[in-house]
């Protein structure tokens, strides 16, 4: 199969698994004009994403695309609250805590792809207009899907009290939104020293871990999904599919092994990033191992 009809099929298919697990999503849910909102919603992050992939190829730029993901998880989270009309403390609490999440990563990597000037995740595809809506429409798949406990519990029917969950959920939330932020904070910090140029860093978090924003990403989701819980019944349980789906993306997909194969690229023979890789675990942390071969340098 050819390109174009490999990426027609891929976004074909990240519709068809953002619908289904929508439909398990509404199951008791409230609806409005006879639809689901967990589908409006769906729909929404789908057409937020539509909307902007047709400047984006007209331009060729990818400078908004994770603008548009921000501008997706907030009208999503916000048209789903407004349409049920339930302003319930778990409703308030799921809606925060999304919106206080993605305001500080899409300004994050906005600020960060105006310096750098280019993502280069996009070299290849600005020019192949399959190929880049389907990488706009994955962005809604993205969206959808880590937004579908959520979205579920908003909607729910079930108002259940936020008992213990939203503490344990609300706890592993914060861990996991302050180790993403300060790893995002010291890898920029660290790349914006000029005697660092070319370098990896191996300081801070990442000393702990390779990959610790993606730890951290992985676990303020896991809290999104413990705090919705209770408010969840029947088929909506495959909601939880939330914090799994992103594991195994940035995992096992689009996330770690990218970066990865980028630094075994860049730094493959360099002992200093031999030894980083020996003694630091890609994702789940470990109290840093001295080397001495070691002396600088983590992906990215």
């Amino acid at each position: 199969m050819e390109g174009p009809a490999k990426a027609v099929l891929g976004s074909v298919a990240a519709v068809a698994v953002a619908v289904v697990v929508a439909f398990a999503g509404a199951s008791g849910g409230v609806s409005r004009g006879g639809v689901p909102v967990v589908l409006w919603a769906t729909a929404v992050a789908f057409a937020v994403n539509w909307v902007v992939f047709v400047p984006s190829w007209l331009t060729r730029t990818e400078r908004y695309y994770d603008l548009t993901g921000t501008l997706s998880y907030l009208t999503v989270m916000l048209l789903a609250i407004v349409m049920v009309g339930r302003y319930d403390p778990r409703s308030l609490l799921l809606t925060g805590l999304v919106a206080v999440w993605t305001t500080r990563l899409g300004t994050f990597l906005f600020r960060r792809i105006r310096k750098a000037g280019s993502d280069s995740r996009f070299e290849r595809i600005l020019t192949d207009p399959a190929q880049l809506f389907m990488t706009w429409t994955l962005q809604g798949l993205w969206v959808s899907l880590t937004l579908a406990a959520a979205l579920a519990a908003v909607t729910s029917t079930t108002e259940e009290p936020l008992a213990w969950w939203w503490l344990a959920g609300a706890a592993l939330w914060t861990v996991g939104f302050v180790l993403e932020s300060v790893a995002d904070l010291q890898k920029s910090r660290f790349r914006a020293d000029d005697s660092n140029r070319g370098d990896f860093i191996t300081s801070g978090v990442w000393a702990w871990s390779r990959h610790p924003n993606y730890l951290g990403e992985i676990m303020l989701w896991t809290g999104v999904a413990l705090i919705a819980l209770p408010a969840l019944q029947g088929w909506q349980f495959v909601t939880l599919i939330s914090p799994l789906f992103v594991f195994v993306l940035l995992r096992y997909i689009s996330g770690i092994p990218l970066l990865e194969r980028s630094a075994r690229r860049r730094w493959g023979d360099d002992p200093r990033w031999l030894a980083y890789q020996r003694n630091t675990p890609m994702l789940l942390p470990r109290r840093p191992r001295p080397d001495p071969v070691a002396d600088g340098g983590a992906t990215g």
